[in-house]
């Protein structure tokens, strides 16, 4: 460890695994160290269910109901998201369905023409109005303005769009939170196009797989960091789990190296997760997260192994 690198990096969350994958691969020398005994930083995947029990401090074991530990892969940030190149390192599934939630209950979210027109999310002649917004979308093309019926894809807002085929709130919710992904209602009033892009991809991705455009790890979240590491090791990258960092050694007002077990490693540039400078990082607010083991399906959703949930803010009056 005592040698001179490019770059050091602490911490194997996906951020620090893909900064370390594409400088390895740009030729950096780089070391990568956690001082955790397990990759994926905050967004890991906690095997066997034991050690979920010890994180969260549960009192005694998981029941034997649950069966063996070992065959758990519970994730701490459980999100959907492709890596090019990186797949050729792990395996994927496909997420069986994506719903929605209003008024109390849950619904398939329709993405397609034949959906929309079946869904009991809208009424008759919404469904209509949200078929030939379908429609528009997929022929949509940003350099054929033919395709453009009207509006200007870089100043008319998203939601001009929405008054130009006279939806409703609800379709307006489901569809820029259920296909577009947005968190808020603040791309209402940007330009158009992102909005339209997002729902072709949502479209085409759904297209491609059949179920829902959605692939997740077949050993959850964990993996997608330790692909991105086994990419970095590929190109020479150095990784080490399990090492205490006792100091970053800074001089002249720069960092210059990081000290482990007695052991000093130097580089040109450091790249860390927050837990590593506690006391550089400014608290700006704080996300609430929920793991719930069900022993059943979630109801309406088909009995689905596996499936996405969106609550539009709306729904929580937010």
């Amino acid at each position: 460890m005592n040698e001179e690198y490019d770059v050091i990096v602490l911490g194997t969350g996906l951020t620090e695994c893909i900064l370390s994958g594409i400088m390895s691969v740009n030729g950096k020398k780089v070391l990568h160290m956690d001082q955790n005994p397990y990759y994926g930083g905050e967004s890991a995947s906690i095997t066997p269910l034991e050690d979920l029990y010890k994180r969260f401090k549960l009192p005694g074991q998981p029941p034997a109901s649950m069966g063996r530990g070992r065959d758990w892969n519970v994730d701490l940030i459980p999100k959907f998201l492709m890596a090019n190149e990186v797949t050729r390192y792990m395996d994927f599934k496909v997420i069986e369905g994506s719903f929605v939630y209003k008024g109390g209950k849950i619904y398939k979210v329709p993405s397609t023409e034949a959906e929309a027109l079946a869904s009991s999310l809208m009424g008759l002649f919404e469904k209509r109005r949200f078929r030939k917004f379908l429609v528009y979308v997929a022929n949509f093309d940003e350099k054929d303005p033919r395709t453009f019926e009207g509006v200007d894809p870089k100043k008319t807002s998203m939601r001009d769009v929405y008054k130009k085929f006279d939806l409703g709130q609800d379709v307006i919710d489901f569809t820029g939170h259920s296909l577009a992904l947005y968190r808020t209602d603040d791309y209402l009033d940007q330009p158009c196009c992102e909005t339209i892009n997002r729902i072709k991809l949502y479209s085409e991705s759904l297209a491609r797989y059949g179920k829902s455009p959605y692939l997740y790890p077949l050993y959850g979240l964990g993996e997608l960091p330790q692909g991105f590491a086994r990419l970095s090791a590929i190109y020479g990258g150095t990784y080490m789990l399990n090492k205490p960092i006792e100091e970053i050694i800074v001089q002249n007002g720069k960092v210059v190296g990081v000290k482990s077990e007695g052991e000093i490693a130097r580089c040109k540039q450091l790249i860390c997760d927050p837990s590593y400078v506690k006391d550089r990082v400014e608290k700006v607010g704080q996300v609430i997260r929920v793991i719930c083991i069900l022993s059943h399906p979630i109801k309406n959703t088909n009995d689905a192994n596996s499936c996405q949930i969106i609550i539009p803010q709306n729904q929580v009056n937010r």
